[in-house]
């Protein structure tokens, strides 16, 4: 149990990352686009991931029947996904994009996980998320603007829930090439081959980027972007996910409006409301709940059992 809550503390850190990186992420894009910055954040990762994956495995390659698999979970948990983040919030309100976002992901997770992994829904996961699921609500509503449902936001709404919808599905994608190759392999893999997609639509902006007025806390956004938001973060989550599993790990992900707030913050003087507070607060309550479940997955047989926490490979290829 032990070394499973230090997983969870490793989806709490990931959540904390990936919710600062709302903020943080202010600087750069008042110098590239969306598009750009994005593929900056995954483009520039590749090399070091393949670097650490050398380093650490001594080999960096997968069976070429499982390169379309890579690359459909790439081409979904990158390239769409990501191109989907910016224009739902292009074409809806920031407090409708974030709930939509993020609120029913887990719920997407929990709900089709049979279709790729063993896990069990139990008692113990349901009742943590829908208290989780309160507390992202009152983090996201009590900033002060409301939900609106207003069909001048539908497109950017339905957008937004897709999103939940295609990350739930592109992690549980996950977690059987999992069990195959180590999470830092298939990070880097299918990052690969969604950045090669994303690629296309950055055509157009270059010509717009004035580089000579790049400032320090731009180039500070890119770095944190790159090492942080997605070397780091990317593997973490997926090795802790391939340990807890998808359902539960998912469920941390409410931890990130709470950390987007907080930058908000520090960095922007956003102020932070009381319903926010209470709204962490039963977060957290949430989550303990859910991590102290012990069995919410099948036991793994040894042909089962997950790769090494280290990022050893199970399989020479």
């Amino acid at each position: 149990m032990k070394t499973n809550y230090l997983y969870y503390l490793g989806l709490i850190a990931v959540s904390i990352i990936w919710g600062a990186n709302f903020g943080i992420s202010r600087w750069g894009m008042d110098f590239f686009s969306a598009e750009i910055f994005v593929f900056f954040r995954f483009g520039l990762a590749i090399p070091v991931l393949f670097l650490l994956l050398y380093k650490l495995e001594g080999n960096i390659m997968v069976e070429k029947k499982d390169f379309l698999k890579l690359a459909v979970i790439g081409i979904f948990g990158v390239t769409i996904l990501e191109i989907a983040v910016m224009y739902s919030i292009k074409f809806t309100t920031l407090a409708n994009a974030s709930l939509l976002n993020v609120a029913p992901w887990p719920i997407f997770a929990a709900l089709f996980a049979p279709l790729f992994t063993k896990e069990l829904l139990t008692r113990k996961v349901v009742a943590g998320g829908a208290i989780a699921l309160v507390g992202v609500t009152l983090i996201i509503l009590g900033g002060g603007e409301g939900i609106d449902l207003s069909s001048q936001y539908m497109l950017g709404n339905m957008l937004a829930l897709s999103i939940s919808l295609i990350g739930a599905l592109f992690n549980l994608a996950c977690m059987p090439m999992m069990k195959k190759y180590s999470p830092l392999k298939v990070t880097t893999w299918y990052i690969l081959f969604g950045t090669i997609l994303l690629f296309p639509f950055t055509f157009g902006g270059w010509s717009d980027v004035n580089w000579s007025n790049l400032t320090m806390p731009v180039y500070g956004a890119i770095v944190y972007n790159v090492i942080l938001c997605t070397i780091v973060a990317f593997v973490l989550w997926n090795l802790a996910m391939s340990k807890v599993g998808a359902t539960k790990s998912n469920f941390f992900r409410y931890v990130v409006p709470a950390a987007a707030a907080v930058t908000g913050a520090l960095f922007f003087g956003e102020p932070i409301m009381l319903a926010q507070i209470l709204g962490a607060a039963i977060i957290m309550s949430g989550l303990m709940i859910i991590g102290s479940e012990r069995k919410a997955a099948r036991p793994n047989t040894d042909k089962d059992q997950d790769p090494d926490p280290l990022g050893k490979s199970k399989i020479a290829t």
